[in-house]
């Protein structure tokens, strides 16, 4: 893995060890990557996770794993570990097969320090509330899955979640979660961390609120053509946002990138 951006400073003298960062190949460790990673210290934050193609899809065959490689798996294990929780959207859940967030001892001192539960949980949007409910996504976390839905949520999916003993986080006054409504909810549990691996569609209302403030990005040297969806999908904002590259690694041809928001849309 090399990191491209930020680059040296034009005429400045590399720091020992500056080689092992600038235009070397090295494997870094897992927590080297959590360093690189790290949240904010206050506040909450929203960073979104995705993979694509380099024809720009977001899966193919209906799954994000065919796109990925084992740089952007360690990344995304990485990402997941230093969450207090994971946003998915139910379509999502049912294409990728969700399971819960598995125990990482590399990181279990460090969630500890940082006053977290050992594995974040799992969070699943959803309007409609048709889910499984005896998945192992929500019969075997370590922590409980919760699932993110609106006021008007249909009561044969709330009775259903509360017999299987799921908490419901009503974040929405219609059927579904309002995107400005998400980060509060959740923190007001005491999830600041949030990370949220889409899908597309609810990448797509996130953005469009201008609440992601973090995008990880990676592009993979793979063509899928077809018509699998772009990494945020819905309709188009009426001013694009503005994102600033913040970091770029490269590893066997992938590309790594990670954004921050601005905060105001561009011009």
């Amino acid at each position: 893995m090399r990191r491209l951006f930020p680059p040296q400073a034009a005429g400045t003298t590399p720091a020992a060890g500056a080689d092992r960062q600038y235009g070397t190949d090295r494997e870094w460790d897992l927590l080297e990557l959590a360093d690189a990673y790290a949240y904010p210290a206050e506040g909450s934050w929203l960073r979104a996770n995705m993979v694509a193609s380099a024809d720009g899809a977001a899966h193919h065959g209906g799954r994000s794993r065919p796109l990925s490689g084992p740089a952007d798996m360690r990344v995304f294990g990485v990402l997941r570990a230093l969450a207090d929780v994971v946003i998915v959207g139910a379509e999502t859940v049912r294409e990728e097969r969700y399971r819960p967030a598995r125990r990482r001892e590399e990181f279990i001192e460090r969630r500890r320090a940082a006053g977290q539960t050992t594995v974040p949980a799992i969070a699943v949007v959803s309007a409609s509330l048709h889910l499984d409910f005896s998945l192992p996504l929500f019969t075997e976390p370590v922590v409980p899955t919760l699932v993110l839905t609106g006021a008007n949520a249909p009561h044969p999916g709330l009775s259903a979640a509360a017999e299987a003993g799921v908490r419901v986080v009503t974040a929405g006054e219609g059927a579904g979660v309002d995107p400005a409504r998400l980060k509060p909810e959740l923190a007001a549990l005491g999830y600041t961390r949030l990370l949220t691996e889409g899908g597309p569609r609810l990448l797509g209302q996130l953005a469009a609120a201008g609440v992601v403030d973090e995008l990880c990005l990676t592009t993979a040297p793979r063509v899928t053509v077809g018509t699998a969806p772009r990494v945020m999908s819905g309709p188009e904002s009426g001013t694009p946002w503005e994102f600033e590259l913040t970091d770029l690694l490269e590893d066997s041809g992938f590309l790594l990138s990670r954004y921050r928001q601005v905060r105001q849309p561009a011009e």
